[in-house]
């Protein structure tokens, strides 16, 4: 258990796993950070870099489309591209449908992609070497706790646990 941090004081049982889960992000994004900050990138957060990259990959795409490359909803996407604009990473244009809006990467984002490039690959590394000091492969027990949870949702599991708790 992390000796300084707030979460100390929390059990490691499953009662807390949600805030356990945020604590471990918030632990990871906070280091990831850190290497951004010694690179010179202050204004990069680790959320922005799978978008930075995937439209360095593949061009200007909807907000969408970009959502779906990465992996996250329209929602978190659209809040995301809008930090990233704000900070000059990437513009946004009207799209053929006036519901849509295109997302670019701006030329100063574009002259990053090198250096995050090689972060990325770092990380990787990093992260690889992380789960090889692990009992269980991270990645492995995420993507195995979203299947089981595509299977059953947890809100079902909290109804079968409480009968009566919910409505319906």
């Amino acid at each position: 258990m992390c000796k300084h941090c707030y979460i100390s004081t929390v059990t490691s049982g499953p009662e807390f796993l949600g805030t356990r889960l945020r604590h471990l992000l918030e632990v990871l994004d906070r280091e990831v950070a850190a290497v951004y900050a010694d690179l010179g990138l202050a204004d990069v957060r680790p959320r922005f870099v799978a978008y930075i990259r995937t439209l360095g990959a593949d061009g200007p795409r909807s907000i969408r489309d970009l959502a779906a490359a990465v992996g996250v909803t329209h929602s978190a996407a659209s809040q995301t591209v809008a930090q990233m604009a704000r900070r000059d990473l990437v513009t946004l244009t009207p799209g053929a449908d006036a519901r849509h809006r295109i997302v670019s990467l701006t030329p100063a984002a574009g002259r990053l992609l090198p250096t995050l490039d090689a972060e990325w690959a770092a990380t990787a590394a990093a992260a690889t070497a992380l789960e090889a000091e692990l009992s269980t492969p991270l990645s492995a027990l995420i993507d195995e706790v979203l299947e089981a949870l595509e299977r059953r949702p947890m809100r079902e599991r909290i109804a079968d646990a409480a009968p009566g708790l919910l409505a319906h």
